[in-house]
């Protein structure tokens, strides 16, 4: 009977344990691009919004730098550069202070992908190293997201993109075509279920005058607001947070409260690249030398017929 009422009670532990490891795995991924991946087909709006701005609210800048032409069946390098300061630090969920991740997506014309490992140099390779890029979706090949990842060591991030070969591919056309990019760097302040997360500056629910300002146990600062009408109103500030206010402060509705914590955000743009004709460049450089050679036969006829002309001035 002892020995079943302690196995009773381990199963019990350890279904709480699986419960609450699951809540928190939960929690801390909210701000991973899967949940992007999971909500919208495609990333890219109507509007031309890449689906990242929704949660990160703060505008950034973002560069991608990519070669202007490039050949069927070619490997080349899409750099995106994702710069802020280094000694930026973001505020996480347990209200610590943390190192700001960065995240990418790179949404390609239809027919380039991901390069195979196989086609891609050593150099790009090491380019590369450590960063795990993906296709956006089974069906998506041609957008590619990366990160979470450290920002302090990918602030520039290399895609190996492979273009296509409208000879084997034939709804692909030699034509020039978009490339854009959304980029992110630090934690977002909307989570994917509309809820605000701590990344963001708190305002106050009511106006009147802070009669208290009391630190609590798990690190959290409660505020007592007494209102005109003596209605007392406490607001709690998540941990982390660093308070404007002071006691016997006198505020109104939607007054700040705190620092804005935020030091990230998100940013886009986009660059051209134009799938080459082989053929068309081996015309050009033969009408190119053809054109040369014309203009040096014309300068050797005219140095010819100048002396000629000469010769007969002499008679």
């Amino acid at each position: 009977m002892e020995l079943l009422k302690r196995l009773m009670k381990f199963l019990m532990i350890s279904f709480i344990f699986i419960i609450s490891s699951l809540t928190l795995s939960v929690k801390m991924s909210e701000a991973y691009p899967i949940y992007a991946q999971q909500a919208y087909a495609n990333p890219r709006a109507a509007n031309g919004r890449i689906a990242c701005a929704n949660c990160h609210l703060a505008e950034k800048p973002v560069q991608i730098e990519s070669p202007k032409a490039v050949l069927p069946n070619k490997v080349f390098e899409a750099a995106v550069k994702i710069p802020y300061a280094k000694d930026a630090k973001q505020l996480l969920g347990n209200g610590q202070l943390s190192g700001l991740n960065v995240g990418a997506v790179v949404i390609l014309p239809e027919g380039f992908k991901l390069a195979p490992k196989n086609l891609i140099s050593k150099e790009i390779q090491e380019k590369s190293k450590g960063v795990y890029i993906s296709p956006y979706s089974s069906t998506q090949d041609n957008i590619l997201v990366v990160g979470p990842i450290a920002g302090d060591t990918h602030q520039e991030i290399i895609f190996p993109v492979l273009s296509p070969d409208p000879a084997t591919n034939k709804k692909i056309n030699f034509l020039k075509y978009p490339i854009y990019v959304g980029a992110n760097r630090g934690r977002g302040q909307i989570y994917p279920t509309g809820e605000k997360s701590n990344n963001n500056m708190v305002t106050s629910s009511s106006e009147g005058q802070i009669a208290e300002i009391q630190t609590l146990d798990k690190g959290e600062t409660s505020i007592t607001i007494i209102g005109s009408t003596g209605k007392e109103t406490k607001q709690t500030i998540p941990k982390g947070l660093s308070l404007v206010v002071s006691k016997k402060d006198t505020i109104k509705i939607d007054q700040p409260l705190t620092k804005d914590p935020n030091v990230g955000g998100f940013g886009q743009t986009d660059v051209e690249i134009v799938l080459q004709d082989p053929s068309r460049v081996i015309g050009f450089i033969i009408f190119a030398f053809s054109v040369l050679f014309t203009q040096i036969f014309f300068v050797i006829k005219k140095k010819q017929f100048e002396k000629v002309q000469a010769a007969e001035l002499k008679f």
